[in-house]
């Protein structure tokens, strides 16, 4: 024990109460240890919990992305969908809390507004909204790579006199419960075309009266092809799914794709085009993740995938300006998350769809009643806001996060993440961030990647308890490797041509912009591979004491 070390209220303090946190937290009670788990919804569930939108659900299959059915840990569940709505993943990710029997653990509705490592007694204060300050030996943040909400920077935005909302705070009832909003007549106005604007805007489309999607950048989007699984399917799902697991940690990320070891750039453009189509055609995102190998590090073999889906959007978009105006010039394929749709292009065939290009007419303002573009005003009853997140860190800089001699966590990151394995950064001991920057379950299948990296901390903690080891930090060393190996790897990709979401863009003073990415591309099964190494070697590269 370090000389002068506090005694703790919990050996340890889970953020969130999403699907890697309740199970974080299961892990740790079954070990041992006290635990706290702190979140700001009224109950489990995470981006589950929050994202209430109609039209939202996995983009992952769901009996990939049932990391506690793969388990063991609910067995008996029945998915009903190939790709799961809300309300199933939410019913899915309650069930999970009742067979581990977390909720007893849990403060809800209540956030954490500053977490300070206290040198002398090694342990983390916790300050909670209300004031309350708690202590915990191990600090776990399971915030989520999209939990932080971000609205746009437009003049008048809390001017609007009608209904106007993000689409991860969607209206509720007294019950807590989303409010079924009928659009029917109504004039919306929806500001975005990301993953969630490409799930809403068909939905929306079919009652409204009249519907402006203003859109800055398109991006590429491919069928989901959800479907229903019957019984009979499910049960052939659920006697494979030690295999199903199995497979999904080999792959690049969980999902149950593997790519195909030719180059595009090497077979012929008929075979090409066969393949491709046959991949179109296929639900999810084979894609994206089953095609050519060369598909993100090739311009010329990305550009023939590029190709092929403009075209389809062309061939499913009846007026072509419109058509264009859908297929992305900015970046290629693949260089963001590619939003799985279900009649999204033929949303713009409706009488009642309207594509405003906010790229060539900036939005200038929000009134009292609608949203002043450069060339027109449309008059509006009802704006969503589908502008995203600050990814990956950004539920983090929101807390005030201070490490040893009061520095900041939001300051030392200020240019780009600096972390060992995307679990701790140097100056932050006992501080782990599942899911977080650099790791390896931000770009990949959450579900099944949380819940690893959950494991690998939990193993970590009940070695250090049996080792009398109470302290443990990221070496300068680990870190600086791990930190350029992370930011080496993504320069090489085409994803580092892309304003995505997992990548951070600053401006400096001097005009200057740096551009670092917030994830890790390696591989899931390389990231774990070197996490194992780690942990064979007595979790070389943390210094403890």
């Amino acid at each position: 024990m370090i000389v002068g070390e506090q005694k703790p209220d919990f050996d340890a303090v889970v953020i969130g109460a999403g699907v890697t946190g309740i199970y974080q937290t299961h892990l740790l009670e079954q070990n041992g240890m006290s635990v706290c788990g702190i979140e700001a919804g009224n109950d489990v569930g995470g981006t589950w919990f929050w994202n209430r939108y109609p039209g939202c659900r996995l983009d992952t299959e769901s009996y990939a992305y049932g990391y506690f059915a793969l388990k063991g840990i609910i067995p008996d569940w029945d998915w009903n969908e190939r790709f799961a709505s809300q309300p199933e993943m939410l019913r899915y990710a309650n069930r999970a809390a009742d067979a581990m029997d977390v909720r007893k653990h849990y403060r809800f509705n209540t956030k954490v507004v500053a977490a300070h490592y206290q040198d002398a007694g090694n342990v983390w204060q916790v300050t909670l909204g209300k004031g309350e300050v708690l202590t915990c030996r191990f600090l776990i943040s399971c915030t989520g790579p999209l939990s932080a909400t971000r609205m746009p920077d437009i003049k008048g935005i809390s001017a609007f006199k009608g209904e106007a909302f993000h689409s991860s705070r969607w209206p509720v009832d007294e019950a807590g419960l989303p409010r079924d909003i009928d659009f029917s007549g109504k004039r919306v106005g929806i500001i975005g075309t990301g993953a969630t604007g490409v799930q809403i805007i068909p939905i929306v489309a079919e009652k409204a009266g009249q519907l402006q999607v203003f859109q800055r950048s398109p991006n590429w989007c491919t069928p989901l092809g959800n479907t229903p699984i019957s019984k009979d399917e499910m049960e052939v799902i659920r006697k494979r799914y030690p295999n199903i697991l199995e497979y999904v940690k080999i792959t690049d990320t969980a999902f149950p794709y593997h790519r195909d070891q030719r180059k595009a750039i090497d077979v012929p453009a008929e075979e090409r085009e066969a393949f491709f189509e046959n991949l179109y055609n296929q639900p999810g995102y084979g894609i994206w993740l089953s095609g050519f190998r060369d598909l993100l590090v090739n311009k010329e073999s990305n550009k023939f995938l590029a190709d092929f889906v403009a075209d389809k959007i062309r061939s499913r978009v009846k007026d072509q300006t419109i058509a264009e105006k859908l297929i992305p010039k900015d970046h290629p394929f693949g260089g963001k998350r590619v939003p799985m749709e279900t009649n999204y292009y033929e949303a713009y065939n409706k009488d009642n769809v309207h594509l405003v290009d906010i790229h060539e007419a900036p939005i200038v303002e929000i009134t009292e009643t609608g949203i002043q573009t450069a060339d027109a005003f449309y008059e509006l009853d009802v704006i969503i806001f589908a502008t995203g997140f600050d990814a990956v860190t950004g539920s983090l800089d929101r807390i005030d996060i201070r490490g040893k001699s009061g520095a900041r966590l939001k300051d030392v990151w200020a240019d780009g993440p600096t972390t060992f394995l995307g679990l701790q950064a140097r100056g932050f001991p006992n501080f782990y961030t599942l899911v977080g920057p650099h790791n390896g379950s931000a770009f990949c299948n959450v579900g099944v990647c949380g819940g690893l990296q959950a494991e690998w901390v939990t193993q970590m903690l009940v070695y250090m308890a049996a080792k009398g080891l109470t302290f443990a930090e990221a070496s300068q060393a680990a870190e600086d490797e791990w930190t350029e190996s992370v930011y080496r790897d993504f320069a090489r990709t085409l994803l580092a041509e892309a304003n995505a979401w997992w990548v951070r863009t600053t401006t400096k003073p001097d005009g200057t912009i740096v551009r670092r990415t917030l994830v890790h591309v390696g591989g899931g099964p390389e990231y774990r591979k070197r996490c194992e190494q780690v942990a064979y070697m007595g979790y070389e590269g943390f210094e403890m004491a």
